[in-house]
């Protein structure tokens, strides 16, 4: 699957099929813990392993990484809060431009900063816009980009924003409520957004139903990310 992610995700999206990402956290899941997630890593209903979130207190990307590639054989993408969160070990990296916000930090700087990093590495590297949608409460990773979200109730903002996203050459369209979510991105922004782009859509933050996750994949949705459901309950693959 190494250097094929993105034809993978790409001919999902052309045969209409649905894909679910298992987002682990190194600040919320420690090294020692993995092998306690081992059964949730290698289910069948698990396509792709995302690794990263919005801050890293610990410098142990590369140790985690390593730790996943001893248990599974799935491929792993790292999604990144910052440059600093780059590992070599990975199979690929979501290339993030958050592109609903107007801090340059995350537009290009932080581009600039991994980009020479990136390519001393094998790792695919997938240019993904990045758009932060309104979830009930500021998430940590508005906070932490300090730029803000696109409102829930204002749809055709997100459609004209990953469609200027799409026009500048981004291969992925990454829409995200962000960790701890109070409400999933609503369907009516995810069908709008859907019907007008062609890229493939993923869509994360604030899922913790099936009813939930079917919403998404019905309005349009590709791949679905799911993390903090599963930290606080790890049955809820199986209900899914």
């Amino acid at each position: 699957m190494v250097k094929e992610i993105l034809q993978f995700i790409e001919n999902a999206k052309r045969n209409n099929q649905k894909l679910l990402a298992l987002l682990l956290d190194p600040d919320k899941i420690s090294v020692e813990d993995i092998d306690k997630k081992i059964s949730i890593i290698n289910s069948k209903k698990i396509d792709l392993i995302f690794v990263g979130g919005s801050l890293l207190f610990t410098n142990v990307m590369d140790e985690f990484i390593i730790k996943l590639k001893e248990v599974t054989t799935k491929p792993i993408l790292l999604f990144p809060g910052s440059a600093m969160q780059i590992s070599k070990y990975a199979d690929g990296i979501l290339f993030l431009q958050l592109i609903s916000g107007r801090n340059p930090e995350y537009l290009i700087s932080n581009q600039i900063i991994a980009a020479p990093l990136l390519k001393q590495t094998s790792l695919e590297v997938i240019p993904t816009s990045y758009i932060l949608v309104e979830s009930g409460r500021e998430t940590t990773a508005s906070y932490i980009s300090n730029t803000k979200p696109i409102p829930s109730h204002k749809p055709e903002i997100a459609m004209a924003t990953a469609l200027a996203g799409q026009y500048l050459g981004q291969r992925l369209l990454y829409m995200d409520a962000g960790s701890g979510a109070l409400h999933p991105i609503p369907t009516e922004m995810i069908e709008l957004v859907s019907k007008n782009i062609d890229i493939p859509m993923i869509i994360g933050g604030g899922i913790r139903t099936k009813i939930q996750l079917d919403n998404a994949y019905n309005a349009g949705a590709t791949l679905v990310v799911i993390g903090t459901a599963f930290e606080e309950d790890a049955s809820l693959l199986e209900k899914f």
